[in-house]
């Protein structure tokens, strides 16, 4: 028996580019940072004063009374699952073969401390009824669950930094086994907050360039000083393929395949062997029955940090050989942030756009790069990738060790 394909019908995104995912990726081409000065007060406290917000509120686009139930991060799932459902046609399916699989690297922090924070200052009885829904890590993908009213499953993977790309990843093996026909997936992430700020500003893993905000996000260029925080989330509607084309759905191209591991390293620092990325990258290939000669862009996770940045681009090399020569590689962070558990899901987002347009967006804030970089940056400017058939990779990591490789190809 043949295993089921899996298409991507339905895109949706809000990020610190653009509400939609058309003002996004229009964004991105041109190079533009999302990365400002944030305005709160207890920016003062902090050693670090800018994110990457997302450029529309929540407020321009859900009615009040919806905002008021769900935490930030909900919010981004359900903004964005929306746009992806409609851009997917809103197909008419049996709800029993429908599922979401929307992760979170944090779940809903905001509310959590704000909460707190009404329960020391004025009393228990104040305190939201909605304090749980909203907190917990699995609320995005119950809330667009409820609203789809999905039966095939709604599932939350947390793999820190990788939960997005580990959703998609996840998504496609309800398909292929059968579990479901159509799947809403992806990851959001809702942490510009004072004490998530202060955690990583203590660890010394954000950027403190706040002279220079939209130039502080430089994956590969040798001055990099750590990553920038930013918020939002990208969704994807997978379907299986005969299911896809029995409907008349537009199909954006094919995700192929994946590969996970961990690097049993560290809890935060990548492996400076990179041995766990190799092998993610030849298990996705494996799985998408492709070879590194197949590979023409890559989006990598490069979130500008003076170890993570070099790990990275080693691994790729040594895992692509002598065919990383050709394949274009964007490290799209420099304009969006760092949107941690959103981050693997908005860039297999830019993926897929990439490989409709043919277009490898640029990274940007590259003044020298590092040269112990050995693969092939896209700087800049946007690249064009090849006609014909070409396949492109998507690869995650979180800290914990998780490394996330997801392989995406033209139809």
């Amino acid at each position: 028996m043949s295993q089921r394909r899996v298409v991507v019908t339905g895109l949706g995104a809000t990020t610190p580019l653009g509400g939609d995912v058309l003002t996004t990726w229009s964004a991105l081409l041109a190079g533009k940072s999302g990365v400002r000065t944030l305005t709160e007060e207890w920016t003062s406290l902090l050693p670090v004063s800018f994110a990457a917000r997302v450029a529309i509120e929540p407020s321009e686009q859900m009615e009040r009374v919806e905002i008021r139930r769900l935490d930030r991060s909900e919010q981004f799932a359900i903004i964005a699952s929306r746009e992806a459902w409609k851009d997917a046609g809103s197909p008419d399916i049996d709800k029993e073969r429908l599922g979401v699989v929307i992760a979170s690297g944090i779940g809903g922090v905001i509310t959590m401390l704000d909460q707190y924070d009404t329960l020391n200052n004025k009393g228990a009885r104040l305190v939201s009824p909605h304090t749980v829904p909203m907190l917990m890590p699995n609320g995005p993908a119950a809330n667009v669950g409820l609203e789809l009213q999905a039966k095939a499953g709604v599932h939350t993977p947390v793999s820190a930094c990788a939960s997005g790309a580990e959703a998609v990843g996840y998504a496609l093996e309800m398909i292929r086994s059968n579990r479901a026909d159509i799947i809403v997936s992806g990851g959001v992430e809702a942490a510009v907050h004072q004490l998530p700020m202060a955690g990583f500003a203590a660890m010394k893993a954000l950027s403190t360039r706040n002279d220079d905000p939209a130039r502080a996000s430089r994956p590969y260029d040798v001055d990099r000083d750590g990553f920038v925080l930013g918020e939002g989330g990208g969704v994807l509607v997978l379907e299986e393929y005969e299911h896809a084309k029995a409907r008349g759905a537009k199909i954006y191209c094919e995700i192929a395949g994946q590969g996970l591991t961990s690097d049993g390293y560290h809890i935060a620092a990548p492996d400076p062997d990179g041995a766990g990325v190799q092998r993610a990258i030849k298990f996705a290939l494996r799985d998408s029955n492709l070879s590194t000669k197949d590979i023409f862009h890559l989006n990598a996770h490069a979130t500008s940090t003076p170890a993570g940045d070099v790990a990275e681009a080693n691994a790729l090399r040594a895992a692509l050989g002598g065919d990383a020569d050709h394949v274009a590689v964007s490290a799209t962070k420099s304009m969006t942030g760092h949107l941690l558990g959103g981050a693997g899901a908005i860039e297999s987002v830019f993926l897929v756009k990439a490989i409709q347009d043919r277009m490898a967006p640029p990274t940007i804030n590259i003044d020298n790069l590092d040269p112990a970089v050995s693969i092939d940056v896209v700087r800049d400017k946007p690249r064009a990738l090849p006609t014909g058939d070409i396949a492109a990779l998507n690869d995650s990591f979180g800290f914990g060790g998780h490394n996330v490789v997801l392989v995406f190809k033209s139809l």
